[in-house]
């Protein structure tokens, strides 16, 4: 049984379960390709690199292809403050050619965003320059509370077998009243769950279909990400919608390989 598209929470917006992120080097037609596979979930901008202009010729080919209401794109802001997300999101419209932006990010928080910043943020969803907005950082327990509060609509977890924590600090959260859109990020660890030498002793290294599975086999995971370098590595990623669920073998070795991870890393959990 593959991964069928899902509803983002309560955005009701209709996403492939894997969603692409810019800035890793992939060409146009790699992301051009993830669309026409069903992975309408672009992620354009980083933190690190900045916005990728491979990314924004497949939306912009995409849009002008006129398949505008099938790409859901997500833009990241990371101004911190009204002023600079409003001027972050204005020029993204610029320059994508379209009016509107499916899913604006705060990025990255560590901490409660200011009531400042979430009424800006609201101001462009009241004038249409925003349709839902959203978050990611990686205080679990911060996104748990804010769940519980259903101050927003998406929100981008890391999530991977070496870092579960979610399961207990934000998952728990999730209910039908509380139903905000769960995008998990890192699926493969920084690649520490397919690298040989971290594997325990006569374990194969996990692929990174096998990583994205895991993401995508909890319920609470709308979209896991996935971060392309080339076309080729693109379509060995999109294995991981064709295989479907991990089953509980699967499952089990997965869990043990990251928790072996894990201990050896010696981090918090």
């Amino acid at each position: 049984m593959n991964f069928a598209p899902r509803i983002l929470g309560n955005t009701n917006l209709k996403v492939g379960p894997l969603g692409i992120a810019s800035s890793y080097g992939a060409p146009a037609r790699a992301y051009e390709e993830a669309f026409e596979k069903g992975c309408n979930y672009f992620v354009w901008n980083s933190f690190m690199k900045g916005r990728s202009k491979e990314m924004l010729k497949a939306m912009r080919n995409i849009i002008h292809a006129g398949m505008r209401d099938r790409l859901i794109i997500a833009v990241h802001s990371y101004g911190h403050n009204s002023l600079l997300n409003s001027y972050y999101v204005k020029k993204s419209l610029k320059l994508l050619g379209t009016d509107h932006i499916d899913v604006m990010l705060l990025g990255y928080y560590s901490w409660k965003p200011s009531p400042r910043v979430l009424q800006g943020a609201k101001r462009l969803k009241e004038k249409g320059l925003v349709s839902h907005i959203g978050m990611t950082g990686h205080n679990r327990g911060m996104i748990g509370k804010m769940i519980n509060e259903n101050l927003l609509e998406v929100y981008h977890v890391r999530y991977n077998a070496v870092h579960s924590g979610a399961e207990k600090d934000i998952f728990p959260f999730v209910s039908e009243k509380h139903n905000p859109g769960i995008v998990a990020f890192t699926a493969t660890s920084w690649r520490q769950l397919m690298d040989p030498k971290k594997m325990p002793p006569g374990e194969a290294p996990l692929t990174a279909a096998d990583c994205y599975r895991f993401a995508l086999s909890d319920e609470h995971i709308h979209v896991c990400l996935t971060g392309p370098k080339t076309l080729e590595h693109l379509q060995e990623n999109l294995k991981a919608i064709e295989l479907g669920p991990l089953s509980s073998g699967e499952m089990e070795r997965v869990r043990r390989i990251g928790e072996y991870i894990y201990k050896g890393k010696g981090k918090q959990k």
